[in-house]
């Protein structure tokens, strides 16, 4: 969902060229020539590497100057132009073109809009990349970035996920589906050398816009690729299922910053990220306490700004909405955009993209594909999603790892060149009939670690086989004797998210985390299959279907989908030195559900205590092959620090201003009639 902002990176510089001290003299002079020859031959050729000794305080210290070439491609071969595009309710957008200087033919546009900025800003400053991947640059294509609404140099007021206004009936009622249909309106018709047709793209916030164009589209909005895009913010990033995620903490700010001078637009960043006065993210938010105590971080008045907020309020806007509205309410309703997705133009082709490992932004793009299709029977609607993090198919790494695992090499370039460089130009060069070359679905199976096509999502050899979680750390195929297992919630050692010791912006490496340090705690049940004597491949969505108790009146309750490796699995060369892949404990997915919402998000409700109620957990698709030799795992727990803040396990109608009193230990119970309900190839 976020992208970190811009941050100037200014290096000590000798003639201009970034540079650091190799020795001091006395170190320098135990180098023989022979030595240093062989040092300066290790480096690549890209680099210009120079040795220069200087004098400094009586001794002479080695200098190595490394040049990066700058790649030129697109100002050698783009115009580039800045407009303010006036919208309909006379609000103008910041909007810049790159067109290609081969003027002798025509070419459709692909444009993204976000609230991340269009930088670099002057026309004299180019990106080096621009477009989807650098395919589509080079075969040239008239590139659009616009800063929306409210954002950067860009006019008016932003609204974090603006809602969508249906059956408008005045120019002041505008949203991101108006804005966007009133840009493309103006550069079909001023734009030169555009064969009139138009593209979208983002990732992330921006594939949120994505999704918004197919909304009330312009006719000539020919294709729509939402990629990890955004679908409602009580589910995505921020929120899992009514859970707040604290490890998004830091991003609050980008969002929520009142932009100042008026509102007025403004060309550099006038956030900060909250800093961390420590790299053990655990303990900082453990030694905090309640969420009401880390509202001194989004005070941001100065001596000549003196606040004016009222009291328990404060500057940041986006923190007092999470504060305000803990519950799936109708300000959160309102701004979600998957319910709104039932009239998608049929002349729109969609591509929607993700990874099976997001940890950001996994619900929408899944929820975008299901809604589409569901709503919108005759739309050519399609499905990629392959084993990646949040963006990572948009990168030129060779090698495809999230975190510690290995998939394999080359995938993101293979999804670039031959999936969606080819459906861009199918609908916007090409025929643009249904008939594209592409699969309804183009999946990768993260077990198997292999590409995959079906006519459908999920496929249609697919079926649900149910296990379940039994005595003795068993996952069986039957239910046996019905008992309870019992486990303590501590509040002050909650089940941390991650073994590292780090602070991070927002998670990603932990989606496919060994799982053995969590396995190895009393406040995590684990249930295991014996050894697969078949392949078993797990194609959709998974429903744990738990029946639970606790002592408290609140809990929260976390399921996890685990991949056990055999001993005798070879490590990859990513894999962090403490950890090896024999026996590794792959997390295929997880999810978590804050009790109170376990019948309603919008109407949350207490526990009886001791009282055995039920607990249903959607998690999110996977396409994951658990292969022969290997064994299914099931953790349940009930805390994920600081991935989510913590429960007091009493309840209280706002965590958001709990105190520190009003959380307790509790013990909870899982009763083996609990069970997963997986959907499985056939």
């Amino acid at each position: 969902m976020v992208c970190k902002p811009w941050e100037s990176n200014k290096k000590r510089s000798f003639n201009g060229a970034p540079f650091f001290y190799w020795h001091t003299l006395a170190n320098f002079s135990r180098f023989s020539i022979s030595k240093l020859e062989c040092m300066r031959s290790s480096f690549r050729i890209v680099f210009l590497s120079v040795f220069v000794l200087l004098s400094a305080v009586g001794c002479k210290k080695t200098t190595k100057t490394e040049v990066k070439t700058v790649d030129t491609y697109v100002a050698d071969n783009y115009t580039k132009k800045e407009v303010d595009i006036e919208m309909r309710d006379g609000v103008k957008l910041h909007t810049t073109i790159y067109a290609p200087k081969d003027t002798s033919k025509e070419y459709p546009i692909i444009m993204q809009r976000t609230p991340y900025s269009s930088r670099p800003y002057g026309e004299g400053n180019f990106k080096t990349k621009i477009g989807p991947n650098e395919h589509l640059m080079r075969e040239g294509n008239i590139i659009v970035y616009q800063d929306v609404r409210g954002r950067w140099l860009s006019e008016g007021h932003y609204e974090n996920m603006r809602a969508y206004i249906p059956n408008k009936t005045s120019n002041d009622q505008v949203d991101e589906s108006s804005d966007t249909y009133d840009t493309i309106e103006w550069l079909v018709n001023n734009v030169e050398n555009n064969n009139g047709n138009v593209g979208i793209w983002g990732i992330s916030y921006p594939g949120y816009y994505a999704t918004y164009a197919t909304v009330d589209a312009h006719p000539a909005l020919k294709a729509a690729s939402p990629q990890a895009c955004i679908g409602d913010f009580f589910f995505d990033d921020f929120h899992h299922n009514g859970a707040y995620l604290l490890s998004y903490f830091r991003a609050t700010s980008l969002f929520g910053t009142p932009r100042p001078n008026g509102d007025a637009p403004i060309d550099t960043a006038w956030y900060t990220l909250p800093k961390l006065p420590t790299e053990d993210q655990y303990q900082f938010f453990l030694d905090a306490g309640p969420l009401k105590n880390l509202d001194y971080f989004f005070e941001y008045e100065t001596a000549d700004t003196p606040t004016m907020r009222p009291e328990g309020v404060t500057d940041d806007f986006f923190w007092n909405e999470l504060k305000e509205h803990p519950n799936y309410d109708e300000m959160w309703q309102s701004k979600g955009l998957i319910q709104h997705l039932k009239n998608v133009k049929s002349s729109v082709a969609t591509m929607i993209v993700g990874g099976w490992f997001d940890a950001e932004d996994l619900y929408g793009p899944l929820e975008t594909y299901k809604n589409i299709e569901k709503y919108n029977t005759d739309n050519y609607n399609t499905m990629v999603f392959g084993p990646w993090d949040h963006g990572a198919w948009a990168r030129t790494k060779e090698r495809n790892t999230v975190g510690n695992y290995y998939f394999g090499d080359s995938i993101s370039l293979f999804f670039q060149k031959n999936i969606e460089t080819k459906f861009f130009n199918h609908f916007l060069k090409g025929e643009g009939d249904k008939n594209s070359g592409l699969p309804e679905a183009y999946v990768f199976d993260t077990g198997r670690k292999e590409w995959k096509t079906y006519d459908t999502w999920p496929p249609q050899n697919v079926e649900k086989q149910t296990m379940y979680l039994s005595e003795d750390q068993e996952l069986t195929s039957e239910a046996k004797n019905v008992t309870g297992i019992d486990f303590v919630s501590n509040v002050k050692k909650p089940v941390p998210y991650s073994e590292d010791v780090k602070t991070v912006f927002t998670p990603r490496k932990y989606m496919t985390d060994d799982q053995r340090f969590a396995a190895r705690r009393s406040d995590v049940l684990v249930f295991e299959t014996e050894v697969m004597e078949e392949d078993l491949t797990l194609a959709g969505d998974i429903l744990a279907k738990l029946k639970v108790a606790t002592t408290g009146k609140a809990a929260d309750w976390i399921v996890k989908v685990i991949d056990v490796h055999p001993a005798d699995t070879e490590t990859n060369e990513e894999m962090q030195d403490h950890l090896k892949m024999s026996n590794y404990h792959l997390m295929v997915r997880s999810e978590v559900l804050r009790g109170r919402f376990r019948n309603s998000f919008s109407d949350p409700e207490p526990f009886i205590p001791n009282q055995k109620t039920d607990v249903d957990i959607k998690l999110q698709d996977v396409f994951h092959t658990i292969k022969k030799g290997h064994k299914l795992q099931i953790q349940v727990q009930s805390t994920w620090f600081p991935l989510i803040d913590l429960n007091p396990q009493t309840y209280v109608d706002n965590i958001f201003k709990a105190d520190e009193s009003d959380f307790k230990t509790q013990t909870h119970t899982v009763f083996t009639d609990s069970n997963i309900e997986f959907t499985v190839l056939k």
